[in-house]
């Protein structure tokens, strides 16, 4: 799961809240996204949801087993910490090869901001983001594939780690 690829400084580790639920990445991510559906909004407290796009295969969440909460949207499962209650991640019914992992999660979280913005219809008045490509509504998965050449090619790499 976990290969080395300098330019991204993997792996990297992040956890819930409580850290019963730790994370290990250990592929490149594919898009980073900020959310501003009303969903996101009610289910982080915040205006929006920040989240990274990772390839399955490079995703493990270890400790306790997350439970499925939140929205019950269908073919999305919400995945949180059984034990703070933490929105980790978000998994799909659909063969997409991808999860969402709240990127707040990571301790790389400062360095992935997001490229995408999505549900920009449902956005708060006061919330201004600069992010490359912005869609009203929920993107199509052609649309995601677009954005993620985009990312590859124009995302910011993480600086060095400190030692």
């Amino acid at each position: 799961m976990t290969q080395s690829v300098p330019e991204w400084n993997l792996p990297w580790h992040g956890a819930c809240r409580c850290g019963a639920v730790t994370l290990r990445i250990g592929a490149p991510p594919i898009l980073t996204m900020a959310c501003h559906c009303r969903g996101c909004q009610k289910m982080t407290g915040g205006a929006f949801s920040l989240s990274v796009a990772i390839p399955e295969a490079g995703f493990a969440a270890e400790g306790a087993t997350p439970v499925r909460g939140g929205a019950r949207t269908e073919g999305q499962n919400h995945m949180h910490c059984p034990e703070c209650l933490s929105w980790i991640f978000t998994t799909f019914d659909a063969p997409y090869g991808f999860v969402n992992v709240r990127a707040t999660m990571l301790d790389e979280a400062a360095q992935l901001a997001p490229f995408v913005e999505t549900q920009t219809d449902e956005k708060l008045p006061f919330v201004h983001l600069d992010t490359p490509l912005s869609f009203p509504r929920f993107p199509d998965m052609d649309e995601i594939g677009e954005a993620s050449r985009r990312y590859a090619d124009e995302a910011p790499r993480p600086g060095p780690r400190e030692t």
